[in-house]
């Protein structure tokens, strides 16, 4: 007879005895379990000790959190948090340096776990480590170990960030501004910034009053890959945080061409320009990027790219005569003609001039072409480009236009209207105007290798665009369908990631016209769906199968097992649990795990079973409870695309975040499966559309002239001898 639910065994550590072998009622307080493990060992004042996860986190046990406890943890009596917190708050104040230092040690390690961080503060210990920060005696170990906890007990969101005074400020910044600073308690001193900046907005003009571009950017030209990922993270979170018109600074530099000396409200200004080389020299780095600083790469790219946005939704006005001037700019360096005086020739002749030119232009507009800049998106942005595509690539630039104007009208690529729609279509590629997301980590490396990327992206796609034009002999009645393999284009040649956009150019170079023709037929063939009758009644008929064969893939899948990460609302992801389907499909293994496993995890290994029998419900997104808990992994999007949890007896749960999408399709698709449900996830229709494709196509390949027997070719006999074996021994 199994025991009962509520009763867990366990063993319990004493340093110094033997651990003892416990069965735990859960129902008990938690008091009355640490008095009877006390009592087991002669232990008096029950009240000042308890009970800790016996593993790297030393976690406390609480009432919240026992449930936690499986069979077979092993757990440790130890020091109540209320005692520990007192005892660390003596030591970390004792006047010899080694004492303090262990003692920080500790501290840094405890203040980890939300239970004695709490105790450690409310003996006002954050003011405490500040106060050891501003006297400036500490260095080395002693000041990066302070700074480790006090990061560590700010990571609990107990303490508001608008407490701290100025000079801690100061201080954390001159750890920051120092040329030459001990790399760990440089990296806290960056995170601290950070921190304090994303989550107080008084602290961010604190902050940006403190640091200048000159003390950020040696911290990118250095070595270490978590110095850089932090030193953009504080730049990210500090472009974030500034004031709609400090972030348009960049566009004000883009005009003047000055970039003197900003406050880091507007470094990503400077850095997009002045110190461009040095964001590329962290990209192509012999050392791999690794994810954190691939997130970071984005964010800055996403915000940079931002910038633009004002521009884009901005309407040209057709009276104000300077945006009119750049208009006559234009016309000017394709026709090479000077302005005319007011009293030079007619109006009438003057107009139809400008008219003729404006057309030979591409602008639908010919009389009026300020008015084809009213649209937004993209706004003034478009006009901007066709600007810098002038100036900056003048011989493309008039070359594109006079071969167009010399072509007859129908088979012309208009360039003011191609422009505009160019640069719209851009900024929906690289969603212009949206926040960054949370969990990506899609840059492109070749935005980060020149200080106007923006702009010679849409040069190398204006050039494109054109010769697109001439290939597809297309006619302005053509216009859409040369912008659709335009973007496909662009899109296929992003794919690969170039390094730089003269990459980026060649790729493009191999995709023209043609080729994109052929791809476009390959893939049909690929895909192909033929809609006769005889044809849908083969699909029918194979379907249930294809189908079968994807049930029994998931449920291999689920047997061999997944490791998912235990992820807090503090995203620390440093635990593991493993969670594996039984051979014979009836028992759901699952168990913790130390340290994520190279292979597959042992059933034997794994110490809490679910049968599958109790299982009632999937539930995925949302609905999840642990998506529904205050603040779970701040909620956001991605997070709820992998979350299920599977609902079993009355109201339990067994809650999973996948560690991505493709896990996330395969656990459901086989929670459904083992319940008889409906495999609905987007994997299970793009696995059917592959094996019903290949199975389709192979029923239905040519056999003409192929004899084909009706019964299955013998089995040969076998041979009078096996001399032509090779024997390997």
């Amino acid at each position: 007879m199994p025991p009962p639910a509520d009763i867990v065994k366990v063993a319990i550590e004493w340093p110094g005895a033997f651990p003892k072998l416990m069965e735990i009622d859960q129902k008990k307080p938690l008091s009355a379990i640490i008095k009877e493990v006390c009592e087991g060992w002669s232990l008096g004042s029950p009240e000042n000790f308890a009970l800790q996860i016996a593993d790297a986190t030393n976690f406390y046990i609480t009432e919240k959190n026992r449930s936690d406890i499986k069979n077979g943890s092993i757990l440790r009596l130890t020091t109540s948090p209320v005692s520990t917190a007192v005892q660390l708050h003596e030591r970390i104040q004792s006047s010899s340096m080694d004492a303090k230092l262990e003692a920080l040690k500790d501290l840094a390690n405890a203040s980890r776990d939300i239970t004695f961080a709490q105790e450690f503060i409310n003996l006002d210990g954050i003011s405490l480590l500040t106060q050891m920060v501003e006297s400036g005696t500490d260095f080395g170990d002693l000041l990066s170990f302070t700074l480790t906890a006090f990061v560590e007990l700010m990571d609990h969101s107990i303490v508001s960030w608008d407490t701290f005074s100025v000079a801690f400020i100061k201080k954390i910044a001159s750890f920051v501004n120092k040329t030459a600073m001990d790399t760990a308690v440089l990296q806290r001193s960056l995170a601290i910034l950070e921190s304090m900046v994303l989550n107080s907005q008084d602290l961010y003009h604190k902050v940006a009053q403190e640091i200048t571009i000159g003390q950020l950017i040696p911290h990118l030209q250095g070595t270490d890959q978590d110095i850089q990922t932090y030193t953009i993270a504080v730049i990210n979170a500090l472009f974030l945080k500034a004031p709609e018109e400090k972030r348009q600074v960049r566009l004000r530099c883009t005009h003047t061409h000055k970039y003197t000396a900003y406050t880091v409200s507007c470094i990503i200004s400077c850095c997009s320009h002045q110190h461009f080389s040095t964001l590329t020299n962290v990209i192509r780095s012999n050392t791999p990027i690794n994810d954190e600083m691939a997130h970071q790469l984005y964010v800055l790219q996403v915000l940079n790219f931002n910038l633009l946005e004002d521009r884009m939704m901005t309407k040209m006005d057709p009276q104000d005569q300077a945006q009119r001037d750049i208009i006559f700019e234009l016309r000017r360096i394709a026709f090479d003609v000077e302005l005319e005086p007011n009293n030079s020739g007619s109006i009438e002749k003057r107009k139809s001039m400008y008219t003729r030119d404006y057309k030979k232009l591409g602008f639908i507009n010919h009389v009026n072409p300020a008015v084809d800049f009213t649209q937004i998106p993209p706004g003034m942005l478009a006009l901007d480009n066709m600007l810098y595509f002038a100036r900056h690539h003048q011989d493309a630039y008039i070359r594109i236009v006079l071969e167009n104007s010399s072509r007859e009208d129908k088979h012309e690529c208009p360039f003011g209207r191609s422009s505009i729609e160019l640069t719209k279509m851009l900024c929906e590629i690289l969603k212009v105007g949206e926040l960054p997301s949370e969990n990506c980590h899609d840059f492109h490396p070749m935005f980060f290798t020149h200080d106007r990327a923006f702009e010679e992206f849409f040069c190398i796609c204006i050039q494109l665009l054109n010769k697109t034009w001439k290939e597809m002999r297309a006619t302005s009645e053509d216009f859409n369908k040369v912008m659709q393999v335009v973007r496909e284009q662009i899109m296929r040649a992003l794919t690969a990631k170039p390094n730089s956009l003269d990459q980026f150019k060649s790729r493009l170079q191999n995709l023209s016209y043609t080729e994109i023709l052929k791809i476009r037929q390959s893939e049909r063939m690929n895909q192909e769906d033929f809609q006769s009758r005889p044809i849908l009644e083969l699909r029918e008929k194979i379907q249930p199968e294809i189908m079968e064969l994807i049930k029994q893939q998931r449920l291999n899948r689920l047997c061999e097992g997944t490791c998912f990460r235990k992820i807090s609302s503090r995203r620390r992801q440093g635990e593991f649990w493993y969670c594996r389907l039984s051979p014979n499909h009836k028992v759901l293994h699952y168990g913790d795990l130390e340290e994520s496993p190279q292979g597959e995890v042992p059933h034997d290994s794994l110490q809490d079973k679910l049968p599958v029998a109790d299982i009632k419900a999937v539930i995925t997104g949302k609905d999840c409870p642990h998506m529904k808990e205050k603040g779970a992994l701040k909620q956001n999007k991605e997070v709820l695309e992998l979350a299920f949890s599977v609902l079993y007896e009355s109201d339990e749960y067994l809650n999973f975040i996948a560690p991505d999408k493709h896990e996330y399709c395969v656990w459901t698709d086989g929670l459904n499966a083992l319940l008889g449900k409906e495999m609905t996830s987007e994997y299970t229709k793009s696995d059917m559309d592959t094996l019903l494709s290949m199975e389709m196509k192979l029923r239905l390949l040519d056999l003409e002239n192929i004899q084909i027997p009706e019964a299955p070719p013998p089995i040969p006999k076998e041979p009078s001898n096996y001399d032509f074996v090779y024997d390997c021994n």
